[in-house]
């Protein structure tokens, strides 16, 4: 029988416009498509293709500059059409033409008889830089061996895709994943899993949460099953990452496809649409959103990147939300209005009585401005970990290491506050100030 552990410390937002659990007709792989490398935290982009240049699906495009061997690959196989850059000449988005179909993919060996054969492939792939280290957050260092390795099979973030989606049919894939991911830690490797689907491997110990968000948080699951203490090193990954390793040790080439979420407000037809990672939001969205007044995040409302129409899917390449960007600038009242269609983390409003079932309207306006920290004890109440989140936030931003390290400043990214920051009454960016943590920290420390 499996563990179970749950959580009640959390918050789910129900926000208009989820998509049902089908999946549309695939989209064609024809347009553009960009590697973003912002979206892959530590990394230190050099190009390894000029414009103009061909590629394979599957070929290098860019490698890190201080780990050469890390590089990620093209989703796509076709012509290298524009290097986008902004300051400094800094890299912000390699574009990429698709070619004519069938697609053209580069093959990669398939030895796993021993982890350094295992961890040559997933570099080489690109697929290695799709997986995270902890602490930091950042793309794993290939010479430390993980005290164990962790993955989440499904998302509770708002309007978040159905993980299942995915490991319909894939199951066979996923678990030949698991077992190639046992083979680089010498410790064990998780799963955690709901009760709807409480799947058990044989490479792997599953464990089941059940709570509010964020239950899905592989980290709020590593604090639950096995915290990440000074001096560990502890992997992540997702369901979707699992299965498309799978596929590499099996078929010899990586699987670029991915079911994305479109969900949200202003989303004409919510729906989970099968593509590949990084297409333009152009050809994956259509007419299919409000362009009137509309914030665009690749990603959930928590988390995710605000994007235009001209932009492109983000890393991890599983949702896209819309919500309007103002509802009612001049609302009569304002916050002190007593209406209960507006929402509330707290009673502040007669919403509280409504059932939990009922959909919200989400704008982006934050309602007032930034302000110095009220220690009220507001973030214990949707931070699950044993951790006082308020006091680690007062010592990243008086930069004291000796602080930061213990009140659990390793066991933390920055998307374990983005709960704390949605309710925070001071408005504060608190993943932000998180980031910049974890980069002076990594700093200072290595």
């Amino acid at each position: 029988m499996l563990d179970l552990i749950r959580i009640k410390k959390g918050l789910d937002l129900n926000l208009i416009g989820e998509a049902d659990g089908k999946v549309s007709q695939p989209t064609g792989i024809s347009g553009e498509y960009a590697i973003i490398p912002d979206d892959f935290y530590g990394l230190i982009p050099k190009l390894l293709k000029k414009e103009g240049e061909t590629v394979l699906s599957g070929e290098a495009v860019l490698y890190d500059k201080n780990h050469p061997e890390v590089v990620v690959t093209s989703p796509v196989s076709g012509t290298i059409k524009k290097i986008i850059r902004g300051e400094r000449r800094k890299i912000l988005a390699v574009v990429i033409e698709a070619g004519s179909e069938p697609q053209t993919a580069k093959t990669f060996k398939t030895d796993a008889g021993s982890a350094e054969q295992v961890k040559t492939t997933l570099l080489e792939s690109g697929l290695w830089a799709l997986m995270r280290q902890r602490p930091y957050g950042i793309i794993p260092d290939k010479d430390v061996t993980p005290r164990d390795i962790f993955v989440t099979t499904f998302d509770s973030a708002p309007l978040a895709p159905d993980h299942c989606l995915m490991m319909d049919g894939n199951e066979a894939n996923f678990e030949k994943g698991l077992s190639i991911l046992a083979k680089l830690t010498n410790g064990n490797v998780y799963i955690g899993v709901t009760p709807n689907h409480p799947y058990e491997s044989k490479s792997a110990t599953s464990v089941i949460f059940e709570g509010p968000h964020p239950a899905g948080n592989v980290g709020t699951q590593i604090a639950h099953i096995a915290p990440v203490n000074k001096g560990e090193t502890v992997w992540a990954l997702d369901a979707e990452t699992v299965i498309r390793i799978g596929k590499l040790f099996t078929e010899g080439k990586v699987d670029y496809s991915c079911i994305v979420t479109i969900a949200g407000e202003k989303v004409k037809t919510p729906q989970n649409v099968k593509t590949t990672m990084g297409i333009s939001l152009k050809t994956l969205l259509g007419n299919n959103i409000d362009g009137n007044n509309t914030r665009i995040i690749a990603g959930n409302v928590l988390t995710g990147v605000q994007e235009q129409l001209e932009g492109f899917l983000h890393f991890p390449y599983r949702q896209i939300t819309a919500i309007p960007e103002i509802s009612n600038d001049c609302e009569f009242m304002g916050w002190a209005s007593l209406s209960p269609k507006k929402y509330s983390a707290s009673r502040t409003f007669f919403s509280w009585l409504m059932p939990k079932s009922k959909k919200y309207s989400f704008d982006a306006k934050i309602n007032g401005g930034e302000r110095a920290i009220i220690m009220a004890g507001e973030y214990d109440k949707v931070f699950p970990m044993d951790i006082y989140a308020e006091y680690l936030i007062k010592a990243i931003i008086a930069r004291d290491i000796d602080k930061m390290e213990q009140l659990g400043i390793y066991e933390v990214v920055p998307e374990d506050f983005a709960l704390c920051e949605f309710i925070d009454t001071s408005k504060i960016e608190l993943q932000r100030i998180v980031k910049e943590g974890l980069d002076y920290l990594r700093k200072e420390t290595n």
